[in-house]
């Protein structure tokens, strides 16, 4: 194969490999006015398939180049295992892919049939697979499984998704738009061990609680290829049209950068046709003056936003419910689970505070995971049904700010109404669920703060619809009456179940002694004044809220004791009266999940 010898049959510009920052620097170049663009894959596939046809790339493949020389007439001759071609310049993008022989996970993991490195094996359809990585191969890796059917999650702390290729920003942004995947932009675990033969993904912090999959997936590292690599000779070399991706070069925080986006200058130099084109959009760019004029807004909007809010209903200023419909999918999950909510650093704050570091965040998402909350009553005054697969509620608090913390999301869900748009991510998950609970003439015991009572809305509504007969009991502490969403709704619950007992505790109500789900417990108030007797034998606890109301131990990973917090929490008293903290591998009947 060859291009010919001349000018006019020689390519503009050939892309050595496929990867996201070819595929992006070829996509550049022909929307700046290069007509003859190819790219030289050496493997069977490119990373995004369906851009060839989008973009209608040409593409050689199963091509490793040997050589790259000088030419007459200011070319550059490329010599391929199946041919020779002209180029007026060429990019080196394709990285090598270290392995796994080489190449081990940075974190405790033992390689198996269901944890690997760069590759998939067995049925991904209907599957929960775990990637794990920060860069452009990490998302190449989770599109492909996406594509393949599973269902995602993309441990990616560490990510900067400004450092990813034009092509890789892009599809992250696609994935998180039509809720394909969950990326999990800070997490990534300490540790993959085994439960159950299933790999157990375990963070060891607050924001992520430890994860099940069928299989796990490294997305390995990655070394860019050198100049001797593909042959380039000394003259090529000082022609200054042969430029490589991913080499060893610094931004100004020293940290390495994939210069996808940044050779397209030095190639303007030569072709003035895109010269042209990256004048014009810098200019479209200083013309929105600071990138944040209504137009702009509504581009960011369409495309991060994924779900509508069906309806918003304040208790008062600074508490409300919430329904959020997606656009694609449904929403089917257990009494319990909760989901992520998401809106852009772009929309308004309803106070005065100044998000840190806006001027780099202004264009992305600010996201937090929320609790699922549940309609007690349908619209005709029953007991709500089955839960709804269309659409989830919420319970959410505004936090205000402090001189410590900046919240980023409800203040400007505050501004908020029916009809507007938000993010809502992928994937409904937790194990703080209605599972344990297996007697139907057993205690069930709801300890939660504030908000926190929005998953036991949702457990309640189930207890009760599927005619649970034992005693069921939700405390809630908040600071006053007003702060009590759903309290005219479980008032009514009261009248028509006698095996129900609400307790509302306002702290700072004038006239209502302060009192605190710990009081009630050691004073005995459950049984002394509803008859329901907290027995471990018969009792399941779940709690949600204040992490100084859970009061959850810390274990010395030595010698295995235990050290619980102060002030003393709901665990350490019922844990010496007989009740076991429930962890994965060791069930017990004192179920939490923190919500702070």
């Amino acid at each position: 194969m060859s291009s010919g010898t001349g000018s006019d049959a020689a390519y503009d510009l050939v892309v050595v490999g496929g990867n996201s920052g070819g595929l992006s620097v070829a996509i550049a170049a022909q929307r700046g006015g290069l007509g003859r663009v190819r790219i030289l894959e050496p493997s069977s596939a490119v990373a995004y398939t369906e851009l060839i046809g989008e973009h209608q790339l040409d593409v050689g493949f199963g091509e490793s180049v040997e050589s790259i020389d000088t030419a007459p007439g200011d070319e550059l001759e490329i010599t391929t295992t199946k041919g020779v071609y002209r180029a007026r310049a060429c990019v080196v993008a394709h990285r090598t892919n270290v392995g796994n022989s080489v190449w081990t996970p940075p974190i405790d993991a033992s390689l198996s049939e269901r944890v690997q490195v760069d590759r998939f094996s067995g049925q991904l359809v209907d599957q929960d697979i775990l990637i794990v990585g920060h860069t452009d191969h990490a998302v190449e890796l989770t599109s492909k499984a996406a594509a393949s059917g599973a269902r995602v999650v993309l441990a990616a702390g560490g990510m900067i998704p400004k450092r990813l290729s034009p092509i890789g920003q892009q599809t992250l942004r696609r994935l998180e738009r039509e809720r394909l995947a969950t990326i999990l932009f800070r997490s990534v675990p300490q540790r993959i061990t085994e439960d159950d033969g299933l790999p157990l993904a375990c963070f060891g912090d607050r924001r992520t609680p430890d994860l099940e999959f069928d299989r796990v997936v490294f997305a390995s590292g990655r070394m860019p290829v050198k100049p001797d690599d593909v042959g380039l000779t000394e003259a090529a070399a000082a022609s200054g049209r042969v430029w490589f991706l991913g080499l060893p070069v610094s931004d100004e925080e020293g940290a390495p950068v994939l210069l996808a986006a940044g050779v397209l200058p030095e190639l303007a130099e030569l072709f003035p046709s895109l010269k042209a084109y990256l004048e014009a959009e810098a200019e479209a760019a200083r013309q929105d003056g600071d990138g944040r004029s209504f137009a702009v807004i509504e581009e960011l909007r369409k495309e991060h936003y994924n779900a509508t809010i069906t309806y918003f209903e304040p208790t008062h200023s600074d508490l409300w419910v919430l329904g959020v419909k997606p656009d694609h999918g449904d929403v089917g999950h257990l009494p319990g689970q909760y989901a992520s909510l998401g809106l852009g650093f772009w929309e308004d704050r309803i106070d005065e505070a100044e998000d840190p570091g806006l001027e780099e965040r202004w264009d992305k998402l600010v996201r937090r995971s929320y609790s699922i909350s549940h309609r007690i009553f349908d619209e005709h005054g029953y007991l709500a049904q089955e839960r709804d697969t269309t659409e989830l509620e919420f319970y959410i608090v505004l936090v205000p700010p402090t001189p410590d913390n900046i919240p980023g999301l409800t203040p400007r869900l505050a501004l908020k109404r029916p009809g507007d748009r938000i993010y809502l991510g992928p994937k409904v998950a937790g194990r703080y669920t209605l599972g344990p609970v297996t007697d139907p003439r057993g205690t069930v015991m709801f300890f939660a703060t504030g908000t926190g009572e929005a998953p036991h809305n949702a457990m309640i509504v189930e207890l009760l619809r599927k005619g649970h007969m034992g005693p069921i009991v939700s405390a809630v502490t908040v600071r006053n009456l007003a702060d009590l969403g759903y309290i005219d709704k479980h008032r009514e619950l009261e009248s028509r179940y006698p095996n129900f007992h609400y307790l509302p505790l306002p702290t700072r109500e004038p006239g209502i002694p302060k009192r605190y789900i710990q009081d009630l417990i050691t004073d005995d108030v459950f049984e002394k004044e509803y008859g329901v007797a907290l027995d471990p034998s018969t009792t399941h606890v779940f709690m949600c809220g204040n992490p100084a109301m859970i009061g959850l131990p810390k274990e010395d990973e030595a010698t295995g004791e235990l050290t619980y917090p102060s002030p003393t929490g709901v665990v350490e008293i019922l844990t010496e009266r007989g009740f076991t903290l429930d962890h994965r591998k060791t069930k017990g009947n004192l179920h939490f999940e923190e919500y702070w």
